[in-house]
């Protein structure tokens, strides 16, 4: 049955404002995500990590501080710890989350609780990362893994004095961690203050041979997988411990005098052509290189961009890069990725689309900006690390849901901005009766977003748990 629509004479000014004591709510999508989390099972998995930071009975219980915290970035309405004394205040919202009244943290109360976490304690943030990553492809199943190497600059520049705060290439003052991922999803990360650079130290093989080791352990042996990174973690250790591990790669490499010349010296009938759905036009050649210092040749592949879609630049300004690989060269890899039906990335076209398609894992980066804050709240270093842990942990969750979830209401790949307009910000009200609690929304709502679909889908365990991972 429709909404009325009201008579001609239907009065339309409001004359007097009023109180409700009505549990009223603008962000009703919460309590749909507060479903899921306890459906895929994940406070028993938060509770083995972290469950030894609540000393006493008094702190909060780690499961309603990680709820909380998750709602709280989800809603992202104001992410300043201070909006926790807000919230403290609205039974309506204590209603959304599921959470006694009483029980609504402070602002106080989570300032304690994430500075307890040591360093030691955020190290487990990175083996949660990685256990959430191998839930989802357990669930999603897929026939190869394309993981992308990035670091993301968290500008500073004008927050108080922090520790690790350091001046970083963008030329402002920061964070930079270092971030590897899957699709939409943050496989792993390293917290770290802004003067490291992208390969600094033995992070990036470390980092790359355990979560390897962890694919091929708990979900496929024999699954192909293909890393892209950009030049930032052109280095000979790299490749060789990626060749190691049997993986392949696709690295931006720099343009040295010699490169450009070989590339001026061959003939025209040795390049291939790549035109993209947008005009560009890419003129490639592919051949073998080896640096002063390497111990064996590597595939490259130079790349000119000769055609712009409108512009076609004199030869002197098109715009030219290099990539190193070992697709295509023979390695395991390369019949792995053939049963996968992924031939074409074999190719020289196929290897400039793989790195190409960097600009989409580029999109995590701004998506994990746009749903958090890039000014992180404390002084020392360590609670900084627990609330970016908990963040990237958060952002995984809603790219999580909005796949399981509401993937037929609304286009998974949207940006959390737009997920929190069409979805959570959507106005409630929560009613008690015959010893039921409802969550009422408007028949606009119900319509738009198929509420009785997605009731079910958040109340429907998943095929695997994440706590059995």
């Amino acid at each position: 049955m429709g909404q009325k629509t009201g008579s001609c004479n239907e009065k339309t000014r409001i004359d007097k404002v009023g109180v409700t004591n009505d549990k009223l709510t603008s962000r009703a999508g919460l309590t749909f995500l507060v479903h899921y989390l306890e459906a895929i099972d994940i406070y028993p998995l938060l509770e083995r990590y972290f469950g030894a930071v609540r000393k006493s009975a008094k702190g909060i219980p780690v499961k309603e501080a990680f709820k909380q915290l998750i709602c709280f970035f989800v809603d992202g309405t104001n992410l300043h710890l201070a909006y926790f004394d807000e919230l403290k205040k609205e039974v309506g919202y204590a209603k959304t989350i599921e959470t006694k009244f009483d029980d609504l943290a402070s602002s106080y109360q989570m300032d304690r609780f994430l500075k307890k976490f040591s360093y030691l304690r955020s190290f487990l943030f990175r083996r949660l990362l990685q256990a959430f990553f191998i839930w989802r492809l357990q669930v999603v199943k897929p026939a190869f893994i394309l993981l992308d190497l990035d670091t993301m600059v968290m500008d500073n520049n004008t927050a108080k004095e922090r520790e690790g705060v350091k001046s970083t290439y963008k030329k402002v003052k920061g964070f930079q961690p270092l971030q590897l991922k899957w699709g939409p999803y943050f496989v792993d990360a390293v917290f770290r203050g802004g003067s490291k650079h992208s390969n600094h130290g033995n992070t990036v093989v470390t980092m790359v041979e355990h979560v390897v080791e962890k694919i091929r352990d708990e979900y496929d042996r024999e699954v192909p997988i293909v890393l892209t990174a950009d030049i930032g973690f052109f280095d000979q250790k790299n490749f060789r411990a990626f060749e190691e591990l049997g993986i392949g790669y696709v690295v931006g490499g720099k343009l040295y005098p010699d490169i450009e010349e070989r590339a001026k010296e061959t003939p025209e009938r040795n390049w291939s052509y790549l035109e993209k759905q947008d005009g560009r036009v890419y003129k490639l050649l592919s051949f073998a290189d080896q640096r002063g210092n390497w111990h064996r040749s590597r595939r490259a592949v130079y790349t000119r961009l000769v055609d712009e879609g409108n512009l076609r630049p004199f030869c002197f300004a098109q715009h030219r890069k290099i990539y190193y690989t070992n697709l295509g060269t023979g390695e395991e890899v390369n019949s792995l990725l053939i049963k996968a039906d992924k031939e074409d990335w074999l190719t020289s076209k196929g290897i400039v689309n793989l790195a190409h398609g960097r600009g989409d894992d580029e999109r995590t980066h701004r998506s994990l900006k746009e749903f958090g804050t890039e000014k992180l709240p404390f002084q020392d270093f360590e609670p900084n690390t627990a609330f970016y842990y908990t963040m990237v942990f958060s952002l995984n969750l809603e790219e999580a849901f909005k796949r399981d979830v509401t993937k037929d209401q609304i286009r998974p790949v949207c940006y959390p901005s737009t997920f929190k307009r069409r979805f959570i910000d959507v106005a409630g009200k929560v009613v008690s009766s015959s010893g039921y609690l409802t969550l009422k929304v408007t028949r606009a709502v119900w319509n738009r977003l198929h509420v009785p679909k997605i009731w079910e889908r958040v109340n429907s365990p998943p095929v695997i748990a994440l706590s059995a991972i």
